[in-house]
């Protein structure tokens, strides 16, 4: 079938009814693949860096660390372009700056600040160390430092929500030249952002010190901050999936490019990390599978293609994976110190993963439904009437009135 643009207009006013659901119910594998990959590590982040692994057969917990080596790599990326992608999709023309951060900072900030809290009282002992370690992660500035005391402290999960946060401060200000972008530019921008995610890599492997090694990874630790944690190193996902929404938006999107092909390609991509130097495993192996599928389920749901991904229990589970993903850190790296450094028969093994799943759903739960949404009910809107607009996005390219985009709740996750 052709993938020739549709008429100008055509593809928003369909995007305008869609809310993706069906990327909803996808980010909840995301997180799920974060799970397997923390729950599989042999080398906890927290000190003394005892396995979280609980296999007492040694070629099962090495198989089973094998298995999701990058998984969590991948499902982090998995929301650094879902996260650039949905922003721009539901960038609202001439909304204030100010009406967007708050909005956003709602978003992240209460659960943030809700499991921070329940690290001190239930696991005071391991997770306090100096002020200088602690106050940047409440600040979620921690990972503009290169010390792992400080990147990693408090509740390690957290590290991905500094990155979150630059991308919400530099959106009003990157949409402007993202809006600009005409036709294949977009492509060419979209190429672009994948490159850089290699730049960030040959950088971080030949300009920064290879010593001395970090304590979980094979690479040093400043390699691994700089190739991983730096927030400003991630902004090549976020900016891709923000073009990959244009792309969308636009009619751009080829259709040969559907979900099936996508996945398989995800496939291939995860495959290639068992292959690729280490660093390359963060972004770089799997940026371009994850992109495709990000637009080829949307694009899905705008060409109203119902996917069980968009069924009632999965949009619930996507909706409930940001808390999911952020109490891991208690109810993986935390909750495993209480079982002490002892391993387990493979039937007790496979219960106690399952237990460190079924507290972390119920904890993610609970903290949607008693946290995230209130506060977003609560602080997300401002209760003054609206003065005059501070634009957010810019004019169409092809005419002088603003670009029609949907009207769908932000469903980006960290």
């Amino acid at each position: 079938m052709s993938s020739a643009p549709t008429p100008q207009g055509a593809a928003p006013a369909r995007a305008k009814l869609s809310k993706l659901p069906s990327l909803t119910g996808l980010r909840f594998f995301a997180a799920l693949l974060v799970f397997f990959f923390h729950s599989s590590l042999s080398n906890s982040p927290i000190p003394p860096n005892a396995p979280i692994n609980p296999f007492a057969d040694n070629t099962l917990a090495a198989l089973y660390e094998k298995a999701f080596v990058s998984t969590g790599y991948m499902g982090v990326s998995f929301f650094f372009v879902l996260s650039g992608f949905v922003l721009a999709w539901s960038a609202k023309p001439g909304e204030r700056m100010t009406a967007f951060w708050r909005r956003r900072i709602t978003k992240i900030f209460p659960n943030h600040l809700v499991v921070s809290a329940a690290v001190v009282v239930l696991f005071a002992g391991a997770a306090i160390t100096s002020v200088s370690h602690w106050l940047p992660n409440l600040l979620l500035i921690h990972t503009f430092f290169p010390q792992p005391l400080i990147n990693l402290s408090l509740n390690p999960p957290s590290w991905s929500l500094g990155s979150e946060l630059l991308f919400y401060l530099l959106f009003p200000l990157l949409i402007i030249p993202i809006r600009k972008i005409r036709g294949a530019g977009l492509w060419v921008w979209a190429a672009l952002m994948v490159a850089g995610t290699i730049v960030v890599q040959l950088v971080s492997t030949h300009l920064v010190p290879d010593t001395p090694k970090s304590a979980i990874t094979p690479i040093s630790d400043m390699q691994f901050w700089f190739g991983y944690l730096f927030p400003p190193g991630r902004l090549f996902e976020f900016v891709l999936g923000a073009i990959l929404a244009r792309l969308v938006l636009s009619g751009r999107w080829p259709r040969q490019l559907g979900i099936g092909l996508s996945l398989a390609l995800v496939a291939v991509g995860y495959g290639a990390t068992f292959f690729v130097p280490f660093q390359y495993t963060f972004v770089t192996a799997t940026i371009v599978p994850i992109g495709l599928l990000i637009a080829a389920v949307a694009d899905s749901d705008v060409r109203d293609r119902s996917t069980w991904l968009s069924s009632r229990p999965m949009v619930w589970l996507g909706e409930v994976s940001f808390g999911f993903y952020l109490v891991q850190g208690i109810t993986i790296f935390y909750l495993r110190t209480l079982l002490g450094p002892a391993t387990f028969s493979t039937p007790v093994a496979l219960l106690v993963i399952a237990l460190f799943f079924a507290v972390s759903l119920l904890a993610g739960w609970l903290l949607y439904r008693f946290v995230e949404m209130p506060a977003m009910r609560r602080f997300s809107r401002s209760r003054r009437p609206a003065s005059a607009p501070v634009p957010v996005v810019i004019p169409s390219q092809r005419s002088g009135a603003p670009e029609r985009t949907p009207a769908s709740p932000e469903q980006d996750l960290v």
